[in-house]
């Protein structure tokens, strides 16, 4: 997709496409960097305007505001459209067996789709599967589904880095430049340390 500029009528332009078809469209690499950095300009001209002592100072000041409520709500709608259309991504996927095509998904959607799928296709495995081969349900969770639940930081990487494993067994990546991901705290600061990821 080409670059998109953000503003008020693109983010309405990307939730209009996003809930009148019915496959997750494509959009930049950098989205969410540019939605942040345009919701930071609105709100240093909301800051501008408070500080200006004029009739018409306090219009522009509601008006900042309104649009700044709109576009939150904007991104709301926007994420949660996207998060049904991984969602059942996912679902498609372990049901048939394969990945589905998620080639217009972000890369912190990837990682969704990737841990839902994987999640759906264990319970489906250990309930169904073993239900219709006449064996009672069991659900054994592999440690890298239990593991790798902590706290972590959003990052963006500066430079590529091939797949590696966690202390806690959890296979990540590989990553290639500009793509985000949510990655436990102590591997976000070892990464933060060696220039090779910036947190956002």
């Amino acid at each position: 997709m080409v670059d998109v500029l953000i503003t008020y009528e693109t983010l309405y332009e990307l939730l209009r496409r996003e809930k009148t078809r019915n496959e997750i469209q494509k959009l930049d690499d950098n989205f969410y960097n540019d939605v942040l950095n345009y919701v930071k300009d609105k709100k240093a001209i909301l800051e501008s305007q408070k500080s200006k002592d004029n009739i018409f100072s306090s219009q522009e000041v509601q008006k900042t505001k309104k649009q700044l409520n709109e576009i939150n709500r904007i991104l709301r709608d926007l994420y949660e459209k996207r998060e049904s259309k991984v969602i059942n991504l996912a679902l498609a996927s372990s049901r048939v067996g394969a990945n589905g095509d998620y080639s217009n998904l972000l890369s912190v959607e990837k990682e969704f789709y990737k841990s839902i799928a994987e999640v759906m296709s264990l319970y489906r495995g250990g309930v169904l599967d073993s239900l219709l081969n006449g064996r009672s349900p069991e659900i054994t969770k592999p440690k890298t589904i239990k593991s790798d639940v902590q706290n972590k930081t959003l990052v963006r990487f500066i430079s590529a880095v091939p797949k590696f494993k966690g202390e806690n067994g959890f296979v990540y990546g590989p990553f290639e430049e500009h793509d985000v991901s949510n990655l436990p705290d102590e591997i976000s600061d070892l990464l933060i340390k060696t220039s090779r990821v910036e947190k956002i």
